[in-house]
């Protein structure tokens, strides 16, 4: 793609990234055909090919054009950030990259009305702190059926856990990111993966002072909030990289995604661009540790019917498509077929909340998929989908790791289970 940018305009480093990625577009429009607001909406301008046109226009244009309207922002807004273009796309076009310079543009020129500046704000705090978040949590499920109905969806029942289990002192050591809003909405997931890991060999612990991850506020505009974030978490995790640990594990996707990308998203910074890099490569998802470690060692079977939804951040953005299923193959539970396992649930980190329309329609469409094979249970791997298609109130969905660790209750030696 032909761009027309300044000079002067290209002395700014988002304008030189954004011109990158505009030029390694070719306007084939592959992209369109597995784009979930695409087929939903069937506008060009909901497709990446012409959101694509869209932020160019945009990025080109001087602050005092009048072309860059209100309409501009809603096509960015209902982007899914799925990133399901980037795995069809045969040019390699990094479309999540510039679809955050245009989002932050458009703001900074169009603004935002005050219910949708304290919607976002609100989000923003309330979602990144994980006390005030299950504080929030436990008084909308104590008045949960006093609420609307559009709003009790939204607020999950109450999560028991199984028991945390204390890591071992094994030699081998790993971190693992607990999460803003999943220890409130499903604390058992990372007790379970601790478990697992425990049983072959792997010490699971936290950092205290890690926090959100920084995804939250970079994908709502507050992107120096985001980074802010990311240094909090590197500065959290380096006394303990200095001590040898082999990896820092999410067991939520979306974190997961996020973190790999701190290299790239600090690169600029002087103080912190060779740690973020580092940090970068040693994030893993739960299933990259698993698949890699001898699984007849947990001395299971799984006898359960599942279908697995492959969350967007998994399959497209850290390229994992697969490798949970097979995991899941391994342990010897059977999956069910899932018709169009790429494309979106939905949830997409706060879209189901500030688009709640879309996501509604996406989500119901993705469970009519993945109930078709009949399955006892839906699993996934980000507490996001997990809880956006929980809401529906149908098939049981549960993170894969819980599903993982509950067979282990019946396999030998479980004595050296912790309760």
């Amino acid at each position: 793609m032909q761009t027309n940018f300044s000079d002067e305009a290209l002395r700014q480093p988002h304008i030189r990234e954004a011109d990158r990625v505009l030029r390694s577009c070719v306007h084939c429009g592959f992209c369109n055909a597995t784009c979930p607001t695409y087929q939903l909406l069937g506008d060009e301008r909901d497709g990446p090919r012409g959101r694509i046109y869209l932020m160019k226009e945009l990025l080109e244009s001087r602050d005092d054009d009048d072309q860059v309207t209100q309409e501009t922002q809603t096509h960015l807004d209902r982007c899914l950030s799925c990133r399901n273009c980037e795995t069809t796309c045969p040019s390699g076009v990094e479309y999540h990259k510039l679809l955050d310079i245009g989002r932050a543009e458009v703001d900074r020129r169009v603004g935002r009305s005050a219910k949708e500046r304290a919607l976002r704000y609100g989000l923003r705090k309330a979602l990144v702190e994980p006390r005030r978040f299950q504080a929030l949590l436990a008084l909308g499920q104590t008045f949960r059926p006093l609420a609307p109905t559009s709003l009790k969806a939204k607020i999950p029942p109450r999560a028991s856990r199984a028991g945390r289990t204390a890591p071992a002192a094994h030699t081998r050591r790993m971190l693992v990111l607990e999460g803003c809003v999943q220890p409130g909405l499903s604390p058992n997931t990372n007790d379970a993966a601790t478990r697992v890991l425990d049983r072959l060999g792997i010490a699971l612990s936290s950092a205290p002072a890690a926090g959100c991850c920084g995804a939250i506020d970079y994908h709502l505009n507050a992107q120096e909030a985001g980074r802010e974030r990311m240094r909090a978490n590197i500065d959290a995790w380096w006394p303990y990289i200095d001590q040898g640990v082999e990896a820092i594990v999410q067991t939520a996707s979306g974190c997961g995604a996020f973190v790999k990308e701190y290299g790239d998203m600090l690169a600029d910074d002087p103080r912190y661009a060779d740690k973020a890099k580092r940090i970068s490569a040693l994030a893993k998802d739960l299933v990259e540790i698993l698949r890699e470690e001898d699984l007849d060692a947990l001395a299971i079977h799984g006898d359960a019917r599942l279908a697995f939804h492959c969350p967007c951040t998994l399959q497209h953005a850290q390229k994992l498509g697969g490798a949970v299923e097979s995991v899941l193959g391994r342990l010897g539970f059977t999956l069910s077929p899932v018709r169009d396992p790429h494309l979106c649930c939905g949830s997409a980190g706060t879209y189901s909340i500030t688009q709640p329309a879309l996501a509604t329609q996406l989500r119901d469409d993705k469970l009519d998929a993945l109930e078709a094979g009949h399955p006892e249970q839906i699993v996934t791997a980000n507490i996001g989908c997990q809880t956006h298609l929980s809401g529906a109130g149908r098939t049981p969905v549960r993170h894969w790791i819980e599903v993982v660790d509950e067979a282990l209750t019946s396999a030998p030696n479980d004595e050296a289970r912790t309760a």
